[in-house]
């Protein structure tokens, strides 16, 4: 049944040829018993003749409603010269007027509801009831003039539906498109944002390593221990700095710099725990865990790591409600850091944790997605079966190639 549905959707004017061949039928029908009857008016042929042109005017109503409805109103007027009484194709009138009130230029709307509000009156004057009284035949007149009435008025209202409609639809696209602008504005927002950390990582790594340079220099002779030490160091902090420079490939920075001249590290997975026991003195309950050996990581991935939990420990904060908790949970694999962050609060809509971030100017998941990016790794974020919210992060020790 969906497949025929479907079909006749497609081919709306085979819909309308069927109904057309059966008033066609009907209207012969009709035409070879009125012959039949002592008192008929016109000839058969005659009648056949504006039945058939009426149900022509049913099957191209579609195709051509302004032509339909002139052919009809001439139909009409021909029906009247001729003298051939109503018959079922009449029918097609009501069709038509239906037709241009929803679908036709607004003259030949405007034209079909005037011929709808003449053709019974005419019709009437035209074939008067011989049994009935003057005042009988106003009330004919009246009642017949009604279902004209009622099919302009249903198709006019049909027609502001569909404008009503399509206006909806205009502005669902366009705020769909004002959702993705917004939606790129934020990614490039986000990613200058993370360029400016990354290139205070860097920074950082290579201020260490004029400090160890300057200080193996120093003790070179006096200890050379010390100096292999540090020189050891340089070696490891400047394979870190170029791990970070690779992942600031294709990063567009903004161009805003650091007010002063230091640079100062950005936060590590240290302090995790520092930031867990400030949520605590706030009356969020935090349970932290860290399961696996803890180990030297990589400056990008401790960044995102503290970044990412800031993020969801501020978002339960602000959604979680009154009574909300939340566990955060560090795993060292032996080639990744993992990251469980869950509360069991009311949580908000995940649109909101995509489109706001916690501090109602960043972007949210937006924000995590593209930094767990940065550094290769997965992110999985929803709503938890009964409640709350999870997310979940994997981040490679190794730089992604």
């Amino acid at each position: 049944m969906q497949r025929l549905y479907d079909f006749l959707r497609r081919h709306p004017m085979w819909v309308d040829g069927f109904w057309a061949l059966v008033l066609l039928g009907i209207s012969g029908v009709s035409a070879a018993s009125i012959h039949r009857a002592p008192n008929h008016h016109g000839s058969p042929g005659a009648a056949l003749a504006v039945s058939a042109v009426l149900c022509a005017v049913v099957a191209l109503r579609r195709r051509m409603p302004e032509k339909m409805l002139l052919l009809a109103a001439a139909t009409g007027v021909a029906q009247l010269v001729l003298d051939v009484q109503t018959t079922p194709a009449d029918f097609a009138l009501l069709v038509i007027v239906y037709t241009v009130a929803a679908d036709g230029a607004r003259w030949a709307s405007r034209f079909a509801l005037a011929g709808g509000l003449c053709a019974a009156s005419l019709a009437q004057i035209r074939w008067p009831q011989s049994d009935a009284s003057a005042i009988g035949n106003v009330a004919v007149a009246v009642f017949t003039t009604v279902p004209f009435v009622l099919a302009w008025v249903l198709g006019d209202s049909m027609r502001t539906r569909r404008a009503y409609f399509a206006q909806l639809e205009e502005r669902a696209a366009r705020l769909e498109k004002e959702r993705e602008a917004q939606a790129k504005v934020a990614v490039a927002a986000e990613r200058a944002r993370i360029a400016r950390e990354l290139h205070d990582v860097v920074a950082h790594n290579v201020s260490v390593m004029v400090v160890q340079a300057d200080g193996a220099a120093y003790v070179l002779d006096a200890a050379p221990d010390q100096a292999k030490k540090a020189l050891e160091t340089i070696s490891s902090t400047g394979r870190q700095a170029l791990a970070e420079m690779r992942r600031l490939l294709g990063v567009l920075r903004t161009g805003e710099h650091q007010e002063g001249g230091e640079y100062v590290p950005q936060p590590d997975v240290d302090q995790i725990e520092e930031l867990v026991e400030q949520c605590r003195g706030s009356g969020l309950p935090v349970d932290f865990r860290v399961e696996g050996t803890p180990r030297p990581l990589p400056s990008g991935v401790e960044l995102t790591a503290y970044r990412i939990v800031q993020e969801a420990l501020t978002n339960t904060r602000k959604h979680g409600g009154p009574n909300a908790g939340a566990s955060v949970r560090l795993v060292y694999f032996d080639d990744g850091l993992g990251l469980l962050v869950e509360d069991d609060g009311k949580g908000a809509p995940h649109e909101l944790y995509e489109e706001g971030g916690a501090d109602g100017r960043g972007h949210g998941l937006i924000g995590m997605r593209e930094r767990v990016g940065m550094v290769g790794g997965t992110l999985d974020a929803g709503p938890r079966p009964g409640g709350g919210f999870r997310i979940s992060a994997l981040l490679p020790l190794k730089p992604a190639h």
